[in-house]
């Protein structure tokens, strides 16, 4: 911090330093006094703000007062256009008024890009070639899983027997136990037992 503005500061200084040593280098951390309008405190400062700054906040503080205790997340954008997700807490002073505001600045510009990155390293170019998977059953069982967990919204880890009874009964519909190994493969996956898979196949065969 490049300095403070009197006892305001000094009370929640720990708690900006803090926040700003567990987010450098991309967090700054500004302490708004609300009786001056200053900016009393200012960590890892890369908006080139400054302590004793105007605060540049509205006149009517009052609204701060009674309303919400924290403000955000909201975005926000730098000088040089960067993203940055923000975050303000109401800083409790005397006789139910506001003293002040700490905000959180996060630049997420450095996210994005590590985002843009992934996902053209993930993302698939073009269809699955059916040449490739036509005979690939072990292929077609994982895909035909992991398409029926998606349409469904559920996770493997959270079926039931009956969902796995439909699963099983939407693999055969699928042709997809025609393979003598399939139950075994498909065991797998799931984490259960080859005779289960069998026994689920069997629920689902006399279901139909």
């Amino acid at each position: 911090m490049a300095g403070s503005s009197a006892s305001f500061a000094d009370r929640y200084a720990s708690v900006a330093a803090a926040i700003s040593a567990l987010m450098y280098p991309h967090a700054e951390v500004v302490l708004h006094d609300l009786a001056t309008g200053r900016i009393a405190g200012i960590w890892n400062a890369w908006s080139g703000r400054k302590v004793g700054g105007a605060s540049l906040l509205d006149d009517d503080t009052a609204a701060f007062d009674s309303g919400e205790t924290v403000l955000g997340p909201y975005e926000k954008f730098g000088e040089d256009g960067r993203r940055i997700k923000s975050v303000t807490a109401v800083l409790p002073g005397t006789r139910g008024r506001a003293a002040g505001l700490l905000c959180v600045n996060l630049d997420v510009s450095r996210l994005d890009e590590a985002m843009r990155v992934l996902a053209a390293f993930v993302a698939p170019r073009t269809e699955r070639p059916a040449v490739l998977f036509a005979q690939d059953w072990r292929e077609q069982i994982n895909l035909a899983l992991h398409d029926w967990l998606r349409q469904r919204g559920v996770a493997l880890a959270a079926l039931t027997r009956a969902d796995r009874v439909a699963l099983v009964a939407a693999l055969d519909a699928q042709g997809l136990f025609a393979t003598r190994h399939a139950a075994q493969h498909l065991a797998g996956l799931i984490g259960a037992s080859r005779a289960s898979v069998y026994n689920y196949l069997a629920d689902a065969r006399r279901q139909r």
